[in-house]
């Protein structure tokens, strides 16, 4: 029923990065590092906010950019405790803020702004890799809370979307406390009311995940109602499911140990797909089919050859902006491996690399 732990592969597409650079340069970009909470959370951002425009503006940042972001972050219509403690990543063209999501791409280093031909968005894109989109089912043996989750470091873990289910079965789920004989039937009754709850979440959860196209399925709650709901999920669920331990949404406490219960749950799958994307750029390089390095990335760009740009996940490549937004211009998606990669980057290509590829 789980899905192992080295089974999932995750990347980013690149598609909302192509947008991005179909809009008129210069960029801005700015990445707010997630902080403490604070009661003085709105005066602590606009002290960063200003430090962070002064760099914009010394970089050459036009000034209706500025305005742009400055209305995004401090203009009033945002909750800058959110801002602070969740971190933040905007993106401006000349005079529009085109990206502005609840993202912590800071790396630990602090917060960031710059100006550039390209949107600065490589930690972006490692971030939204190490992240996944959850279907989470919090049930009991009447029914379940479903819940769209992202889930990502330092990014809070309330639902994108959430939706109630009430189990069809009719009756009582309660089973008798003593043995005798006439209570059996009362029992197997139960049991009957408990199965046709959990097939009727079931169902709604094959729906939901039709649409949201989730990362993973997470069943939590109480153990009854979970262990039913596992047993009538659709084949094609099951490969991609996880059970949270911990936790559930009766109180507070009970949120926190099933939100870190959901932190744990995506680190697995990112390390899950870190060894998958070195394997399959291992398969690919004994098929000629990689660019090793920027200078050899870039050219294949050009070439339209990248199927899957390859980031170091803790080392920025050389022209790293310029390589990303080469990659989403031919429609590729975006991976990050702990492995050791020439100068922090590589592609596993569409065709076998052609010479000048492989001695860039």
């Amino acid at each position: 029923m789980v899905r192992g732990e080295d089974e999932e592969e995750l990347t980013m597409q690149l598609t909302p990065i192509a947008q991005l650079i179909d809009h008129t340069p210069p960029f801005s970009t700015v990445c707010l590092q997630g902080s403490s909470p604070s009661e003085d959370a709105e005066h602590q951002l606009r002290l960063r906010w200003d430090a962070l425009r002064s760099r914009l503006e010394e970089a050459g940042a036009p000034a209706e950019a500025l305005e742009a972001l400055d209305a995004a972050l401090v203009g009033g219509e945002t909750d800058p405790t959110q801002i602070h403690t969740e971190g933040r990543v905007l993106v401006a063209d000349a005079d529009t803020v085109l990206l502005d999501e609840p993202w912590d791409a800071t790396r630990g280093q602090g917060d960031a702004a710059h100006v550039g031909d390209a949107p600065a968005v490589g930690d972006y894109v490692r971030e939204r890799a190490g992240s996944a989109v959850l279907l989470v089912a919090v049930a009991d043996q009447e029914g379940a809370t479903l819940r769209r989750v992202t889930v990502a470091e330092g990014l809070s873990t309330e639902p994108d979307a959430e939706q109630q289910v009430e189990g069809a079965g009719d009756g009582s789920v309660h089973k008798p406390r003593e043995g005798a004989l006439s209570h059996r039937q009362i029992q197997r009754r139960a049991d009957e009311v408990v199965t046709q709850n959990a097939r009727s979440v079931a169902e709604r959860l094959e729906s939901l995940a039709a649409r949201w196209r989730p990362d993973a399925v997470v069943l939590a709650g109480e153990v009854q109602g979970r262990t039913a709901l596992a047993e009538e999920l659709p084949a094609s669920l099951e490969s991609i499911t996880h059970v949270a331990e911990r936790g559930g949404i009766g109180d507070e406490a009970a949120e926190e140990a099933l939100a870190e219960d959901l932190l744990l749950i995506t680190r697995r799958l990112a390390a899950g797909r870190s060894q998958d994307q070195t394997s399959r750029f291992d398969q690919a390089r004994a098929e000629n089919r990689v660019a090793e390095g920027a200078a050899a990335v870039r050219l294949a760009a050009e070439m339209g050859g990248v199927d899957t740009l390859l980031l170091q996940a803790d080392r920025s490549a050389p022209e790293e902006d310029e390589l990303i937004a080469a990659a989403a211009r031919v429609d590729a998606e975006a991976a990050v491996t702990r492995a050791e990669l020439p100068d922090g980057v590589a592609a596993v290509l569409r065709f076998e690399a052609p010479t000048e590829v492989t001695r860039a």
